[in-house]
């Protein structure tokens, strides 16, 4: 039987992949240190015999070592400050845990009879290329931020030790990821495009026309399973984008798909954000060598949220801000 260790199990992409690898039978044991105060978020999984949680930090040996008792088959390392305002915040900490935590946690493994270790990058790593261009994982990285300068690093750290590891090293570039999860964020593009709109404010969008591939959190538990479970020979020190071409959406498309549910909403536009990336990517490879394509749409993601906020979901999303983003970190 599966038992996989979600290390940063707790967060928004980690308990929606707990949720989908319980529903299919594997045990499930996360590591998480609650860096966001983001407790909360497991309490649907507590009491399930087949989930085990483990509070610790991954630059810790002795809380690696906790999760080996449990039997652990796979790996799935997702852990992290995730995104550029959390790391620009807390630069010094990123360093911490963004690089040395997670080489750590890489290098821990070695030996410890694993099948799997699939490290969660992103496909910000591309930066900015030229809007006629798809990038595939092949194409030369520009990482801009703190934040993918250290997906960058963790990559190359990962690959370059392939002939020195027992276990088959796997690396996805994580689209922008959307959709309802029990630790839910709002500081996400079309997460936060819906609930602004949605309460009736008037939305700022800057550089609308910049490009970016967007995946449902769901999509990404779908895709992790197939890594999982897919022959070594297919997967072993690949690179991965993570996604599907149709969610390539512009910012102005985004809201476009808004405004087809929400159509009183005020948007203005402006330029020259602090945000310069812009990247449109292809997810061939991951297509046609295992198999995937994502199942929910951008306006499928558009229409389950506003259903949410609709019933009453994340009613206090105003009031508790920092529980629905990576604003704060809590140690």
């Amino acid at each position: 039987m599966k038992n996989i260790l979600l290390v940063g199990g707790a967060g928004y992409v980690g308990t929606v992949v707990t949720a989908h690898f319980l529903k299919k039978g594997y045990k499930v044991t996360a590591l998480d240190n609650f860096v966001y105060g983001n407790q909360f978020s497991i309490l649907s999984c507590i009491g399930d015999p087949a989930y085990k949680f483990i509070r610790g930090d991954m630059s810790n040996n002795a809380d690696l070592e906790k999760t080996l008792k449990e039997g652990i088959t796979d790996v799935i390392l997702m852990a992290g400050l995730v995104g550029d305002p959390i790391t620009k915040k807390y630069p010094e900490q990123s360093t911490v845990i963004n690089e040395k935590g997670v080489q750590n946690c890489m290098d821990f493994f070695r030996g410890k009879g694993i099948d799997k270790l699939v490290f969660i990058s992103t496909c910000s790593n591309y930066g900015l290329i030229k809007t006629d261009e798809l990038a595939d994982e092949t194409f030369e990285l520009n990482p801009l931020s703190i934040y993918a300068k250290a997906k960058v690093a963790n990559e190359l750290y990962l690959l370059e030790k392939k002939n020195l590891l027992d276990y088959t090293g796997v690396v996805l570039r994580f689209a922008t990821a959307f959709g309802l999860s029990p630790r839910m964020r709002f500081d996400l593009s079309i997460s936060e495009f819906v609930k602004e709109l949605y309460l009736k404010k008037e939305l700022s969008v800057y550089d609308e026309h910049t490009w970016r591939p967007y995946c449902h959190v769901r999509d990404f538990a779908r895709l992790l399973d197939t890594v999982i479970n897919a022959d070594n020979s297919l997967v072993a020190f690949e690179v991965f984008n993570a996604g599907g071409e149709k969610n390539n959406y512009t910012k102005k498309m985004i809201v476009e798909e808004i405004m087809k549910r929400l159509p009183d909403s005020k948007v203005k536009y402006g330029t020259n954000g602090n945000d310069p990336r812009n990247y449109r990517v292809s997810f061939a490879k991951v297509k046609n060598r295992l198999g995937f394509e994502p199942q929910f749409s951008v306006p499928y993601g558009v229409e389950e949220l506003i259903n949410a906020l609709s019933i009453g979901l994340y009613e206090d999303a105003e009031e508790n801000k920092t529980q629905y983003g990576n604003y704060v970190i809590h140690y």
